[in-house]
């Protein structure tokens, strides 16, 4: 069997921040470090051992069904709970990933904190939000988790080579966070750069990002993509693996499955700061901002419209009837999801009936490299048919 080597590298102080890394060996030829950067700033919370980066190249090890040599230290409590997470992921695909072993130079659980107070994942779209305002320092649940910080990383929806893109973005999440009296933390990392499979990693990577700060926080929350009544397997981010991805110090929470998109969306309109920075869009060309004709941005802009909220600064745009007809994409899951929701939401028939008709083109689409016809009717009409992704413009209708 294949092995990888996981190798420590010493904290470096890049400017205003700290490189923490570890190089990934796959073979004599085949190295990647990989790499977080945060403020200087936060240097006393940081996590001392390799957790971080076990579950950073978890997925190329199981991929590559090599077992992982880890030369450092690490949480014996993890390695059990991922022993664990691999059962479902190669139940789920069996012929994508394999199980694999682990063997370290010194396991050692960390002291739980003991402060009150929870970290979360924050990008800034509806489910992250929503989560932040769940459990905002002052909620009208008591039960709530106090949060704290949030977490925004560099590099996942926006690349690392756009830091200015970046910077925009963040400053969107930080004015929205204070406006409950919660921190953001930027995190840089270059995790895409292993390659995986992100609809499959993602939460990986994102418990990676969090139990970083496993000295200060001893709870991370992964903001639910899914319902109770919609839950999706296998995904990246779910309510039975992402808890597998705690060790006995730092626990991950997947949140906000007890609620709906629409649910969340009516929640959220309460926050003035979230109609004014929500961002939500990852497809447009500026990812500092939304751009209105993505099926996460359209979905979401329909959303708010079904509970009455008509107009919301983050969509400076709105959206006719004839431009959604006329949308280019290939989530269709997330379209025929947004379609089930605003139906029961008793939504706009017209509107519905061209949220269907996209479907039914776009699905065409796709398929048309199968049918010589319908291919030569997309070359032609295709640049005629669909909307720059981009553009912005229209009315409703």
């Amino acid at each position: 069997m294949t092995k990888f080597n996981l190798w420590p590298e010493e904290p470096i102080k890049k400017g205003n921040d700290i490189e923490l890394a570890a190089t990934l060996e796959k073979s004599s030829q085949e190295k990647l470090t990989i790499w977080f950067r945060l403020p200087s700033q936060a240097l006393p919370a940081l996590l001392g051992n390799l957790d971080p980066f076990v579950l950073a190249v978890l997925f190329s090890a199981m991929e590559a069904q090599a077992d992982l040599e880890i030369h450092g230290e690490v949480s014996p409590s993890l390695l059990d709970n991922l022993a664990e997470f691999q059962k479902a992921w190669t139940l789920w695909l069996p012929e994508k990933y394999h199980r694999i072993e682990f063997s370290a130079n010194s396991e050692r659980n960390q002291l739980p904190v003991t402060r009150d107070g929870v970290i979360l994942a924050f990008s800034g779209g509806v489910d992250s939000t929503f989560s932040a305002w769940q459990h905002r320092p002052n909620p009208v649940e008591p039960r709530q988790k106090k949060l704290v910080a949030g977490v925004m990383v560099h590099g996942f929806d926006i690349p690392v080579d756009q830091p200015e893109v970046f910077s925009r973005a963040a400053e969107k999440s930080r004015n929205m966070l204070a406006s409950i009296g919660v921190s953001l933390i930027p995190v840089s990392t270059n995790l895409r750069d292993l390659h995986n499979d992100w609809g499959d990693s993602h939460g990986a990577a994102l418990a990676a990002c969090l139990i970083l700060f496993q000295r200060q926080f001893n709870t991370g929350l992964i903001a639910s993509s899914n319902p109770y009544n919609y839950l999706r397997f296998p995904w990246g981010s779910n309510l039975i693996t992402d808890p597998m991805l705690s060790n006995d110090s730092f626990l991950i929470i997947n949140d906000g499955s007890g609620f709906d998109r629409v649910e969340k969306m009516r929640q959220i309109s309460q926050w003035p700061e979230a109609m004014q920075y929500l961002r939500v869009c990852w497809e447009g060309m500026r990812k500092d901002r939304n751009c209105c004709r993505c099926v996460k941005c359209v979905g979401a802009m329909l959303g708010f419209r079904a509970i009455g909220q008509e107009s919301v600064t983050a969509f400076p745009y709105d959206i006719s009837n004839r431009e959604i007809r006329h949308l280019k994409y290939k989530d269709f899951r997330s379209m025929r999801r947004n379609i089930a929701l605003l139906s029961s939401a008793n939504f706009s028939p017209a509107t519905l009936r061209s949220l269907k008709l996209s479907l039914f083109i776009n699905r065409a689409r796709i398929a048309s490299n199968r049918f010589p016809v319908l291919k030569w009717m997309f070359q032609v009409f295709g640049n005629r048919w669909f909307l720059d992704p981009d553009h912005a413009g229209g009315s409703s209708g």
